[in-house]
């Protein structure tokens, strides 16, 4: 065996001293003396101890290779860059699906105009109905987000019979039908524990008066010879004033009015409320309504725009105290019922009172 095949070369695996050479191999070699000097050395595991120089040097080379991307003349390729383009201002979207908006918004719109012409009889039914599924959801969200347990039996009946109520016995009947509810609230709250039965009849009187007594004036409305015309035009107001804010407040807002309750409304859309709202008032009150004129329908407006904005922050007040987006799910693109509710309601009793003081009740 030559020198060339044995074990490793000189000084691989060698954990020695610096300064102290390798011993020379040979028959000369002082096998005591290199035992005091030197450890033995630590031998990689090679497979082939007598393999060629050409056949390390190949393995070598492969290692090299693989152990990273750089090799002989060969240089690192950089990224390839792109350049840097202007950032493009984000365009402005509407929240929801505005198909289906539109889309449920002409079906319930059809439904409506066919019952309050066809059977007045049917219209309160509709009202009844939204009043009812109102409830429900009020109700399920404040058990949901607050744990407060609001008797749904007694507002259920009891607010379809204020419905009924204000169209059989008008004013009187609304209010004799809200107390009835309301007593009927708390003592149905009495058949469990105590706890919390403050806090849950407070919320369920709370709900009496906002859905169903609310929606009894415009059954109310409906009591008069032209009562389908004075609906038609209430509904026709707050529609028009929630589309103008909409479109001018999504078209031109700049100005938040109030942010921390509906960062989403501008004061330009106020604006346009206000303006849209006033117009369909002037033609409303000169053509749908017996005795009405231009000037009444501006004020009418006016006094819409107002209640309908004051009743969408009011529902948006509530559904942040809950931490939800919208009320329910039952509407595509529009949410549940209440959050189509939040700006008729308050805007029903505006209606009847300036109807009854520029034409009358009858």
């Amino acid at each position: 065996m030559n020198d060339s095949t044995w074990g490793a070369p000189q000084g691989a695996g060698y954990w020695g001293a610096p300064e102290m050479g390798a011993a020379p191999a040979g028959p000369a070699y002082d096998v005591r003396g290199a035992q005091q000097t030197r450890p033995m050395p630590i031998v990689p595991d090679v497979p082939d101890a007598g393999r060629d120089a050409d056949d390390r040097d190949d393995r070598n080379q492969d290692a090299a290779r693989v152990s990273g991307p750089l090799f002989r003349d060969e240089k690192p390729q950089e990224p390839m860059s792109t350049p840097l383009s202007p950032p493009t201002p984000p365009k402005k979207r509407a929240g929801r699906d505005l198909r289906a908006a539109i889309g449920v918004g002409l079906g319930l719109g059809v439904l409506v105009a066919g019952s309050l012409f066809v059977v007045k009889a049917v219209f309160v039914g509709v009202v009844a109905l939204a009043v009812v599924v109102g409830l429900w959801e009020l109700t399920s969200r404040l058990k949901e987000r607050k744990g407060i347990n609001v008797p749904l039996v007694p507002l259920a009946v009891g607010g379809a019979a204020m419905v009924v109520a204000g169209y059989v016995r008008e004013a009187e009947g609304a209010w004799v039908a809200m107390a009835l509810t309301a007593l009927a609230v708390l003592v149905w709250r009495m058949t469990e524990p105590p706890e919390g039965y403050l806090k849950d009849v407070t919320a369920g009187v709370f709900s009496v008066f906002y859905v169903p007594f609310l929606a009894t004036f415009v059954t109310m409305m409906l009591t008069a010879d032209d009562g389908a015309w004075r609906v038609l035009t209430f509904l026709l107001l707050t529609v028009v004033s929630d589309t103008g804010a909409y479109a001018v407040g999504w078209r031109f807002g700049t100005h938040k009015l109030a942010p921390r309750i509906s960062p989403g409304k501008t004061r330009e859309g106020l604006f346009g409320a206000v303006g849209f709202a006033m117009a369909a008032g002037a033609l409303c009150m000169e053509f749908l309504i017996d005795g009405g004129t231009w000037w009444q329908g501006l004020l009418m407006g006016l006094a819409v725009a107002a209640s309908a904005t004051l009743g969408d922050l009011g529902e948006s007040m509530i559904k942040r105290d809950l931490g939800i987006k919208d009320m329910g799910t039952l509407l595509p693109g529009h949410g549940g019922i209440m959050d189509r509710l939040d700006s008729l309601l308050p805007s029903a009793p505006v209606v009847w009172l300036l109807l009854v003081l520029f034409v009358g009740s009858g």
